[in-house]
């Protein structure tokens, strides 16, 4: 056994004297170091020393140890000043990580005005109503009082899912925020509403969300579109109340000098009906002109039977704009189609 470990000692050392860089120093450790290398493979011998022998094995193992452990510190050293220096700056792995400093994002303007919008009304009275995007057309069209031979239910001027010539009540994308106004009252009278006229409060909301209509694109139009629409009902609302509340709207939103006009119109869901329009200049280099924003008008009594409501007893009415073009007027953004092309040099001027 003394033998053996003369021999791994002269070995590593004559090894040792070749190695030339740090990977060849480490392969020389773990070859005569290492957990399998051959001073540990040579201990595992020991048990059969004889008994006698054990004490000078014992120290003679000690002291390989502690000279090739010797040796190797000191041919780090050397090697370590052998090699070429590095240039630049030295990196600390301890020190944080640098985080990249990116511009700050902000929520698209049609998200912005949408919130807007709703914190006008609100402040207004107003509270939030929404419903589901895919609709039927007892909500869509029936209840909105739009007969069956009405050109707005053709099936080129909507998005059925369901084919409407063979399903009953065929599903669609919504084509108005309207349909929200009709699950309210639906949910109001299921609730007990309308039963107590003397007690019930007044119901007044509005709807914000998308609606779908295959129409073409252009500066003006698209197939998917942003609505907010309101509903107002009490005892003795009159077509004063509704002139009152959108011109309040239009002078909290766009400022003290908006200009305003119903123009008489018609809506098979309201009586009577009015186009609602503002002036609005779109680009400086553009005279102002007046823009269509949205339909208004009374609740026709039609829409109230269907939803269980007493018209001798309630009146109300309803609005709806385009929260685009409300978008355009107030930003003056005159293409509808750059508020859906993500182009960062347009977002970001807003």
């Amino acid at each position: 056994m003394l033998d053996l470990l003369n021999q791994i000692e002269q070995s590593a050392l004559a090894d040792l004297a070749s190695v030339g860089d740090p990977d060849a120093l480490e392969k020389w450790r773990i070859s005569y170091l290492g957990g399998s290398g051959k001073v540990k493979t040579a201990w595992a011998g020991f048990k059969d020393v004889p008994k006698d022998q054990k004490a000078a094995v014992g120290a003679r193992f000690k002291t390989l140890n502690a000279a090739l452990d010797q040796a190797l510190a000191a041919k780090k050293t050397q090697v370590e000043s052998a090699a070429p220096k590095t240039t630049g700056p030295v990196i600390d792995m301890t020190e944080p990580a640098l985080i990249r400093s990116w511009a700050v994002g902000r929520r698209h303007i049609i998200s912005r005005v949408r919130d807007e919008l709703v914190d006008v009304f609100a402040r207004m009275g107003f509270d939030v109503a929404d419903g589901p995007e895919i609709e039927d057309d007892e909500h869509n069209f029936i209840k909105l009082n739009i007969p069956a031979d009405h050109p707005a239910r053709d099936p080129a001027d909507n998005f059925y899912i369901d084919d409407p010539r063979t399903t009953p009540k065929p599903r669609m994308l919504r084509s108005q925020t309207s349909t929200v106004q009709i699950r309210v009252m639906e949910k109001a009278v299921a609730g007990g509403w309308g039963k107590n006229p003397a007690s019930d409060q007044p119901i007044k909301v509005v709807s914000p969300g998308r609606v779908y209509r295959p129409d073409t694109v252009d500066a003006t139009h698209s197939f998917m579109f942003h609505q907010i629409e309101g509903l107002y009902i009490d005892r003795g609302v009159t077509m004063a109340d509704l002139k009152t509340t959108l011109l309040s709207f239009a002078r909290a939103y766009f400022g003290p000098d908006a200009e305003v006009r119903l123009r008489p119109s018609f809506f098979p869901f309201t009586e009577p009906s009015a186009e609602f329009d503002m002036k609005i200049r779109l680009r400086p280099d553009q005279p102002v002109r007046w823009m269509e924003l949205g339909g208004c008008g009374m609740v026709d009594p039609a829409v109230f039977e269907a939803c269980g409501i007493d018209p001798e007893t309630w009146t109300g009415f309803a609005f709806g704009f385009g929260i685009e073009r409300l978008a355009m007027g107030k930003y003056g953004i005159p293409d509808i189609r750059m508020l859906f092309e993500n182009d960062l040099r347009f977002l970001q001027q807003l």
